[in-house]
Order: structure tokens, then C-alpha cells, then sequence
């Protein structure tokens, strides 16, 4: 099978798809990988690194969808490569259909693509593998970040995470107790912070209490707690997570009015259209902007600042979906490792998510293959 490898085209988006060691595993396999030149430089991967790794370098994104029977991206594709699309290709990206163009989904139907969305690969036990790194990368960032926009330089409070003896610590509060939400909290304490996790599951709560032995304050996600948490935090982090449809906003612009002010938002559900009703999407060249005198961060690629890690992190998780895809084809993939099918949003052009179909406000168009004893449609692409 034939493998392509574009390069990002976001304003600094630095991580690639895959890394020269994913390369070298798909080409060892019999696989032809092609990579478009300086696909990598951002993370540090130089073309010859790839070459050297058995890949193609090629000299244009038209000439990787025009090779290449699978793309495999970072981030959703933009509107200037749409027309690039091959008829029946298959798509395998951090998608985010709920809050895409409507264009993305045309451009998809017209050219009968598969679209896999790496966010929505969920395990019978409920973990999603490929979107895992990403969340930790994203989790221990957050204290690196928060520190930075607390300074006085910057408008912050002027507070330091970790106090002094005598000056009390920085309080924290993590809404969402998932991947993100636990790196975010551990990375947090270590920095000395004082931190309150609140989540909607008390099983959640009560798994991260044991695993960060009663270190962080637990509390059930209600409008009450939220009030009152929001109300004495010097950092708010929304770690909220609700994958294939828009995130739910549970932060009001009430709640940010009453925050102290300088105090900081990171809004890390922004990717799926935030989580507060003052979120808006920011860029890693425009990181911040300020609303009632909270500074909001809500960056969907953060974790591009950090692209090598990152890249790594993504292909580990990819490789062997990736080479049972090589493999086995669409249908091959499906049958050996069902749970697949959660991560497929269109198939064959034809919306066959029953989450997306809902985010989007329309029907579900084609049901997938059952396989295995599977049935692929019932399961609708989701849960």
C-alpha cells in the first residue's frame, strides 16, 4: 500500500504525521511511504533522516494525495488542500468534524473519501490510544504554560505556583479527570501548586485520589462547585472531553467575571469549540487574549510547540493501525481490530458516525461492514 505524508500548512504547526522510524517500519513491511520535502524540519526530521528510513521525498503536497492511497495527517486538512483529495483515498487525521467547515465535509463526499478521526478511536475499555500522547503531551504543558501567563510582566497576578514559606501556593482547578485532566494535575503538583480536580464521574475521582495518594482536592463537576472553584482559582484549566461532538460549555461568562482578576484559563477543550462561553480559538503566534480581566489561552494545537515529542508520541500510537491497514485493507482493519470503527466518520464519502451525523444535525448515510460477528452499525461510529 501506498502511504503519504504531507506537510502541515497551519500557521506554526510543526509536528508531522510521522516520524522517519514509522516510516522505516511501513517500508520494512513492503509498504511505499512518500513524504513531501521538509515534511519534518519542524520537528526535527530532515529529509535525508527519511530517505535514509526508506521513504520518498517528493516535491509537492499534489504530488503526495496524487501518489498516496493513505494520507496520514496531524490536523484536519485546510481548505486550499481539499482539491488535492483522490478519489477514494483514505483520510487519518486529529479531524474534529463537529466544528469543521462545511466545506471539509463536501470536499470529503465529492471525492468518496474515508475519513478516520484520531480523536474517536476508542477502546471496549474505553481509552482512546492515539489521542492518549497527545493529552499527556498537552496535560504536562499546562503548568509551563499557566506559570508563564501568571507572571507580572504579562498581566498576570504575579503569582507563583508553588509560594514560598510563608506565601501560600497557586490554586489550580482541573475541570475533566480524563488523560489530560491526570498529566495536568500531577504536572501541577510537582510544580508545587495546590490543585482541585473536579469531574461529572465519582469512580474518576476516586481512581485519581488513589493514584495521587489524596494529594489533589476531588469535587463532583456541578454548577454550584463550578461557581464556587472558579471564584478562588489563580489558573482554571477545561479539560473537558466530548469526542465527535462540540464541547459542553460549563464555564459561563458569569463564572470568568468573578475570577480574580490576572488570573488564567486555559481552555484545552478548545478544539472541539471550548468549553466556556468566552472561548475563543487562539494560535501559538497569538496565544492569549482577555476578557474581564481573565486571560484566556485556547490554543487547539498546543502541543505543536513541542512538535518532536509530539510527533513521536503520535506515531507509537499510529504503527500498528497503520500496518494492519497495510496490510489488511479498510475492511481487514476493521476485522481485526473492531474498535476501529469509532474513529471512522465517513465511509466511502458517506457519513457513518452516528456522533458526527449528530453534531452536524444530519443522518447517518451509510452503515459500515459488519466483520467478525461486529456489527459495525449498531456501534454507529461511537460509544
Amino acid at each position: 500500500m501506498e502511504f503519504g505524508i504531507p506537510k502541515e500548512v497551519r500557521d506554526l504547526e510543526s509536528r508531522v504525521g510521522l516520524t522517519p522510524a514509522g516510516v522505516s517500519s511501513l517500508v520494512r513491511h513492503g509498504h511505499t511511504v512518500y513524504v513531501e520535502k521538509n515534511a519534518g524540519v519542524g520537528a526535527g526530521f530532515s529529509d535525508e533522516t527519511y530517505r535514509h528510513s526508506g521513504a520518498r521525498v517528493v516535491y509537492s503536497a499534489a504530488e503526495v494525495y496524487g501518489r498516496s492511497d493513505v494520507i496520514i495527517k496531524v490536523t484536519r486538512p485546510t481548505a486550499a488542500e481539499h482539491s488535492l483529495f483522490r478519489s477514494g483515498q483514505i483520510i487519518i487525521a486529529f479531524l474534529h468534524m463537529a466544528v469543521a467547515s462545511p466545506d471539509f465535509l463536501e470536499a470529503l463526499r465529492e471525492r468518496e473519501i474515508t475519513a478516520i478521526a484520531c480523536e474517536m478511536i476508542e477502546r471496549p475499555g474505553g481509552e482512546r490510544p492515539i489521542l492518549v500522547p497527545m493529552s499527556e503531551v498537552a496535560g504536562r504543558l499546562a503548568p509551563v504554560v499557566a506559570g508563564q501567563l501568571l507572571m507580572t510582566n504579562g498581566g498576570g497576578r504575579g503569582t507563583l505556583l508553588s509560594g514560598i514559606p510563608g506565601v501560600p501556593r497557586g490554586v489550580v482547578a482541573i475541570i475533566g479527570g480524563g488523560v489530560l485532566g491526570t498529566n495536568a494535575a500531577r504536572a501541577f503538583l510537582n510544580v508545587g501548586a495546590q490543585v482541585v480536580v473536579l469531574d461529572t464521574e465519582i469512580n474518576r475521582l476516586q481512581h485519581l485520589d488513589e493514584m495521587l495518594n489524596g494529594r489533589v482536592t476531588t469535587m463532583l463537576s456541578t454548577n454550584y462547585n463550578l461557581e464556587r472553584v472558579t471564584e478562588f482559582s489563580d489558573v482554571v484549566v477545561g479539560a473537558v472531553l466530548s469526542p465527535g461532538r462540540r464541547a459542553p460549555v460549563i464555564i459561563t461568562r458569569a463564572m470568568i467575571q468573578r475570577m480574580r482578576p490576572g488570573a488564567v484559563f486555559l481552555d484545552f477543550s478548545i478544539d472541539q469549540g471550548g468549553c466556556s462561553e468566552t472561548s475563543r480559538p487562539t494560535t501559538l503566534r497569538d496565544q492569549t487574549y482577555i476578557v474581564d480581566g481573565i486571560i484566556h489561552h485556547c490554543v487547539p494545537n498546543l502541543t505543536a510547540a513541542v512538535a518532536r515529542t509530539t510527533s513521536y508520541g503520535l506515531t507509537n500510537s499510529l504503527i500498528p493501525y497503520l500496518l494492519e491497514l497495510g496490510e489488511h485493507g479498510i475492511i481487514g482493519l476493521m476485522s481485526r481490530m473492531p474498535h476501529v470503527v469509532s474513529g471512522i466518520n465517513l465511509y466511502q464519502g458517506k457519513l457513518s458516525s452516528r456522533e458526527v451525523a449528530h453534531a452536524l444535525g444530519k443522518e447517518i448515510e451509510t452503515s459500515l461492514p459488519a466483520v467478525n460477528g461486529f456489527e459495525a452499525a449498531e456501534n454507529g461510529g461511537g460509544k
